[in-house]
């Protein structure tokens, strides 16, 4: 156990294995078969096709999804010039940033030299292995000239992090700042203190977003930068002005805006007190601020403040940024990042912060009811929308700005695939989705929430509305739906985004209650839901999220029933695991199901699955395989099979058998002809309800990370469908576009 956080940090970066990086083969090497393909003969063909076609080389290489993140070690985060071996681990941390944000892969380069022209010439010549360059902790002035040669050099993006990543967010912040307190960027006063790289490069973008140079003051360490200065290099020279203001404290007088970028404490309370009203405060100094933002506020209650730090509001924190840059940049082969795309990722930010914030970040930050203002500015960094909102505006912008040599035509197809970096669930969820959105273009379906009081829920609703899979239907007491609607800080209002049914209300399957318990109301809810599914109201039904399965289910029974008579219900869920998918049934509802009772489960269970778009390969899983025991479960599985291929004979399916041999190819190909399957199967059809629900809970926890979509509700007379308390957000959104696609 590490005794300091600095033994701690130590020891994170020493075990398991020294360091955080590691390089993963990306396809299969397991036989002699795929080495000749990996390397010689195959890998011959690959080359002369490059050779042919250098563009081909982001199609038969990882080129187009590599980064180099490259320092020569001169100016790391706080520590200043530690050189290229200390500042190591920084590039590698940079590097798991670039892979856990977005999906890119990263080498790091640590150069050993100094002189910018052979820096210059070192990192040129890197040029057919990268896709992008990430210059990184290379010390102004010389981080200017290293960067502007590079780009008229090389024909890829090259981005200094340090600083436009730093005036990307900045600028965000700002952007949003002042529209809080109604000021316009060209009448705001700005100061900055520091003149380094990141400082000019703020300066820059935020006179490009129509703050006037006239109106900013820069300060260095020795004073005000003006017109009379000497001594002044092209970068500060852009900046100096006629002023007879001699000193920060001089310049900070009624300014609006304070912009740190030098070292801690510069500015003081007594300063804060002379800026003008509503004074926004971004003080970026690390590892602490130009003010720490406490101070600020007891002069000036005010203030708004954004720091560098994570333990404070509004965290100028340039993964916010660099990882969607880079993401919408590689997409579109762009040759270089021009203004047009660095000012689309500040709109794409600014955008976002003013939208309520995801379970996840509320979740990971301990921040219910987060939403736009002085202390949210901008996105949270495990806001898992930044992908799909930042890149695509980067990737838009390149594309109109004529840097892209491999333009995108389907940008909502786009945005999807940018999903899957996020939602592991995005891939298999693709088919029930467009089904759903399609009908939202033409007439939105109604799907109801039996569980409309509940936060993720609502949160789930908002998607959905956002997305345009269904009409939500509430239902919910109005005073607790609206009580969490604004605890949540959530943008959502009865009439204009969903309906409202009061479950206490008088009606069909209701009846009028004061007061309920938690199990009784969600009882009482999803009679309410499934009565309006009985009489036509709602065109599906969402349960589940609150109370026991086994009450949904009694509910459902007797207001909606099987679809055929004396037809069954079950329950299937889906895992998502990290090579396959896997459908397992019945986890929930029938303890141990006949022969009749179990083709029946596996005839709904592979219609549902077509749904998702696959071609169901069913499996009836078994302790036996192909009549090795004749024991009464061996023996209903057998019979299950016969009336299976009966009902269905096109359908892929085997039993009984071991579910070794149903899930691995290389062993059914030692099986006989008539074996049933021609690949693994992604069906799983299980003896008891026992198998069932262990199978699936042990996949669930060992090796799908949790990640599952369902219960998908089988044999009902009407799509309604019952999920279970430990529901995300995501689940409920992904279950809403099977419900529709259900109720086609």
């Amino acid at each position: 156990m590490a005794d300091s956080p600095s033994q701690a940090a130590l020891d994170y970066h020493r075990f398991p294995a020294p360091g955080k990086i590691a390089v993963v083969p990306t396809k299969a090497m397991a036989t002699q078969r795929d080495l000749s393909l990996a390397y010689s003969p195959g890998v011959a063909d690959a080359c002369m096709a490059i050779h042919g076609d250098p563009a081909l080389a982001s199609e038969l290489t990882a080129r187009a999804n590599l980064v180099a993140v490259v320092t020569n070690g001169t100016a790391v985060l706080g520590l200043g010039n530690i050189g290229p071996l200390a500042g190591k681990p920084v590039m590698e941390g940079k590097g798991c940033l670039f892979k856990k944000f977005a999906g890119i892969d990263v080498f790091d380069i640590e150069l050993a030299e100094t002189d910018p022209d052979a820096l210059v010439d070192t990192i040129a010549r890197l040029e057919p292995t990268f896709g992008g360059i990430n210059l990184e902790d290379i010390k102004a002035p010389e981080c200017f000239y290293i960067e502007r040669r590079l780009r008229e050099r090389m024909k890829i993006p090259v981005f200094h992090d340090d600083q436009h990543g730093t005036a990307i967010v900045a600028a965000a912040a700002l952007l949003n700042a002042l529209a809080l307190i109604e000021k316009l960027p060209a009448n705001a006063r700005v100061v900055c203190s520091g003149a380094g790289a990141a400082a000019i490069a703020c300066l820059d973008l935020m006179v490009s977003l129509g703050v006037s140079r006239e109106n900013i003051v820069v300060c260095d360490s020795r004073g005000v930068v003006h017109s009379e200065r000497t001594g002044l290099d092209e970068f500060k020279s852009r900046y100096a002005r006629a002023t007879e203001a001699r000193s920060l404290a001089d310049a900070v007088r009624d300014a609006d805006v304070f912009l740190g970028l030098s070292q801690a404490g510069v500015l003081s309370r007594a300063m804060v007190a002379t800026m003008a009203r509503d004074p926004i405060i971004l003080a970026m100094a690390n590892p602490d601020p130009e003010i720490r933002p406490e101070d600020a506020l007891a002069e000036r209650s005010d203030a708004i403040i954004g720091t560098g730090r994570s333990d404070y509001p509004n965290q100028v924190n340039n993964v916010l940024c660099f990882p969607f840059v880079f993401r919408g940049a590689l997409d579109v082969g762009a040759t270089t990042i021009n203004e047009a795309m660095k000012l689309a990722a500040v709109h794409a930010l600014a955008a976002l912060a003013r939208k309520e914030i995801p379970d996840a970040v509320a979740d990971a930050y301990g921040t219910p009811g987060l939403r736009f203002g002085r202390e949210y500015l901008i996105p949270k960094p495990f806001d898992p929308r930044l992908i799909d909102q930042v890149a695509p505006a980067v990737a838009k912008a390149a594309v109109d700005s004529g840097v892209a040599t491999r333009p995108i035509a389907d940008w909502r197809g786009y945005r999807q695939r940018l999903r899957h970096f996020v939602y592991k669930t995005a891939d298999v969820m693709s088919p029930v989705y467009s089904v759903a959105k399609a009908l939202g273009e033409e007439r939105a379906l109604r799907v109801a929430y039996a569980e409309g009081e509940d936060e993720r829920v609502l949160r789930a609703v908002r998607i959905v509305v956002d997305e345009g899979l269904a009409r939500p239907v509430l239902i919910g007491r109005s005073e607790r739906v609206a009580a969490t609607i604004s605890a949540a800080g959530l943008d959502l209002s009865a009439g204009r985004d969903f309906d409202l049914v009061d479950p206490r209300a008088d009606g069909d399957g209701a009846r009028a209650v004061a007061d309920l318990e938690p199990a009784a109301l969600a009882s009482l809810s999803t009679e309410r839901a499934a009565a309006l599914l009985r009489g036509g109201q709602i065109d599906a039904a969402l349960c589940g999220t609150v109370g026991d399965f086994k009450q949904h289910v009694d509910v459902v029974r007797r207001f909606i029933g099987p679809r055929k008579r004396n037809g069954i219900l079950a329950s299937m869920q889906m895992l998502i695991l990290p090579d396959r998918h896997l459908f397992i049934c019945d986890t929930q509802i029938n303890d141990d199901p006949g022969a009749a009772e179990v083709a029946e489960i596996a005839l709904l269970a592979a219609e549902a699955v077509r749904r998702f778009g696959k071609v169901p390969r069913v499996a009836l899983l078994s302790h036996s395989h192909l009549g090795s025991s004749d024991s009464a479960s061996a023996r209903k599985m057998r019979e299950a099979l016969a009336r299976i291929r009966a009902a269905e004979p096109g359908l892929e399916v085997a039993g009984e058998v071991r579910a070794d041999t149903a899930l691995s190819r290389k062993l059914q190909q030692r099986e006989p002809a008539d074996f049933g399957l021609t690949d693994e199967a992604n069906l799983l059809v299980m003896p008891n309800i026992e198998a069932a629900n262990i199978s699936y809970n042990l996949l669930r926890m060992v090796a799908g990370n949790g990640l599952t979509v369902g219960g998908v509700l089988l044999g009902a007379a009407r799509p309604i469908h019952i999920m279970t308390p430990s529901s995300t957000v995501r689940r409920i959104v992904n279950m809403t576009a099977v419900a529709v696609a259900s109720a086609v």
